[in-house]
């Protein structure tokens, strides 16, 4: 829906007082968020503060639930969405405080499962004769773990092992795949904007260059087809498995592919300033509601008190096309703060802290 200026602009201000309320939130999660979007510098005693208050939140306490699991379901790492592999994706997505040293168990546990003879083996890891430079791997698994051990300071020694034996998987194309048809020769963009997320925070943290050259061959990548969109005919990318909706639709908060998620990673690695981004930023602003705030179109989790399918221990928001959640809207507006004009009007603040594919088919 095209809006006129007034209305757009209407809208834009309406962020900027939506921020404002979410600053002075009773959640702490809300709180710090909107108020580094505003401008609160995030080594100042101020946000120190605010984030150390994150741990007694409703969705930390939530998520720590995990350590309530018995040992024989606690050990399931990757369990959608409440296994250990998932509750530290999900802590670091909240602005968990690094360094928890009660979190660190969680955290050997990925790391023995990922360098275990299960997962570098089929059917988790396959290689075929004569397409030795394709290894069929869900890379978004190392992935993730390893930006959540960056983000939450909980690095282990064979987290570098972890980052060089990636980069070493990486596909011609730029990024990974897990599709075990020998016919697949492309990349998948589902497996590989979160790899490219996780190189890159290492890559940063340490100042090792293979591990943000290989984060920024998954951008060229994405950008070839303006980060959504097929080159030939131009119509929407949809993975086979994910269904529809498409990634034209806000999906949270497990994110692999999706329009907000792709800008997200374009911002963590410097690319929002490409213009092929433009259409996805457009894409993103043209959600903004009259309230200022931004949709959770297409919920990818299910609140549950105990261990089910999909399930999620914490509650991620309200839900639906013309409602507003919290958390993507701040998520949003962070994008769009960071992208050019005029895409960047909305939020005050000067926001610095925290930047430093189809499967099978021909893109």
């Amino acid at each position: 829906m095209d809006l006129s200026a007034g209305a757009s602009l209407q809208r834009r201000v309406a962020s900027e007082r939506l921020v404002e309320s979410l600053a002075a939130s009773d959640d702490p999660v809300l709180a710090y968020k909107a108020s580094l979007l505003a401008g609160v510098d995030p080594g100042s005693a101020e946000a120190i503060t605010m984030r150390d208050r994150i741990p007694g939140s409703p969705m930390a306490r939530a998520l720590l639930r995990v350590f309530e699991q018995d040992p024989k379901t606690l050990h399931h790492t990757y369990r959608k969405w409440q296994g250990p592999h998932w509750t530290l994706t999900c802590l670091a997505m909240i602005d968990y405080p690094p360094a928890d040293l009660a979190l660190r168990p969680l955290v050997r546990m990925v790391h023995d499962w990922l360098f275990s003879k299960h997962f570098l083996e089929p059917p988790m890891t396959a290689i075929y004769p004569g397409q030795e430079e394709r290894v069929r791997h869900c890379a978004s698994m190392d992935g993730n773990a390893i930006w959540y051990s960056v983000r939450l300071g909980l690095e282990e020694d064979r987290t570098r092992e972890a980052v060089d034996r990636l980069i070493g998987w990486q596909w011609p194309d730029g990024g990974w795949n897990c599709d075990k048809r020998p016919e697949a020769v492309h990349s998948s963009f589902q497996e590989s904007l979160i790899p490219a997320r996780g190189l890159w925070a290492y890559g940063v943290a340490h100042d090792y260059a293979p591990a943000r050259e290989a984060a920024q061959r998954v951008a060229d990548l994405v950008l070839q087809r303006r980060l959504l969109w097929h080159r030939g005919d131009g119509s929407l990318i949809v993975p086979d498995w994910a269904g529809r909706p498409g990634p034209d639709r806000i999906r949270y908060p497990i994110q692999f592919f999706d329009v907000l998620f792709a800008l997200q990673v374009m911002a963590d690695l410097g690319r929002l300033g490409d213009p092929r981004c433009a259409d996805a930023l457009a894409l993103l602003e043209a959600k903004r509601l009259p309230d200022g705030g931004f949709p959770l179109e297409a919920p990818t989790t299910i609140t549950a008190d105990q261990v089910v399918s999909r399930g999620s221990y914490a509650g991620w928001g309200p839900s639906g096309l013309r409602r507003s959640n919290p958390l993507v809207t701040l998520a949003a507006l962070d994008v769009l703060h960071l992208a050019p004009e005029p895409h960047n009007v909305g939020v005050r603040g000067s926001r610095t802290h925290g930047r430093s594919g189809v499967v099978g088919q021909d893109l």
